[in-house]
């Protein structure tokens, strides 16, 4: 099934490298056609410019906060007013992660009250696809072929980070197995969070 192209799209993160690690190619294939915030929250001077190259090569603004809280979240939710978030899964492994996504699953319904935004919530990818209660459970595959070389040049800005030896190899598997999914040979993958016990009508992002 297809769904119209979603208007504005916010990805909500815990660390400078982690929309360009999850959601990449998905984000860049979106700032073709819309506008993509990236917020993450500020890191010393370093990974904090390194996150400003890599949004730039996505396509997508970047707003470095203080921190990803509730309070900040409701305040960019409303600001903004994103059609699509996308943030961490809630039972991710990484406690930081955990934390933005509760923040932002916090957060989201007094927006979603007062503007009708955002349309829709998900959760992107995490570590090898295992949560904390087993594998990732994606019901939206997004073909991500024609953007991941772009999500991979994002990636590589992070090179304080260990891209080349890490992240980089698991971003690569990670595609291919997803790609494979919708045999294709790049995707990337979310699952749908209900807002105000709302979900979108088809599979597609």
């Amino acid at each position: 099934m297809t769904d119209p192209v979603p208007g504005s799209v916010m990805a909500a993160f815990a660390h400078p490298d982690d929309a360009e690690l999850w959601a990449g190619a998905t984000l860049a294939l979106h700032a073709q056609h819309s506008t993509v915030t990236v917020v993450v929250p500020h890191s010393d001077d370093v990974r904090d410019a390194e996150a400003g190259r890599g949004a730039a090569i996505l396509g997508a603004g970047l707003r470095q906060v203080p921190r990803l809280d509730r309070a900040t979240m409701q305040r960019l939710l409303v600001e903004i007013q994103p059609d699509v978030v996308i943030t961490h899964p809630l039972n991710d492994v990484h406690p930081d992660h955990r934390a933005v996504g509760t923040a932002v699953l916090d957060a989201i319904l007094e927006p979603r009250i007062a503007t009708g935004r955002p349309l829709r919530l998900y959760t992107c990818d995490t570590y090898n696809s295992l949560a904390l209660d087993g594998p990732v459970r994606a019901d939206v595959i997004v073909d991500a072929t024609a953007t991941f070389d772009t999500k991979m040049a994002a990636l590589r800005e992070h090179a304080s980070q260990p891209i080349e030896l890490v992240f980089g190899p698991m971003a690569e598997t990670l595609g291919r197995l997803w790609g494979a999914r919708i045999n294709t040979r790049y995707a990337e993958a979310f699952t749908t969070v209900p807002i105000t016990g709302c979900v979108p009508g088809s599979v597609c992002l």
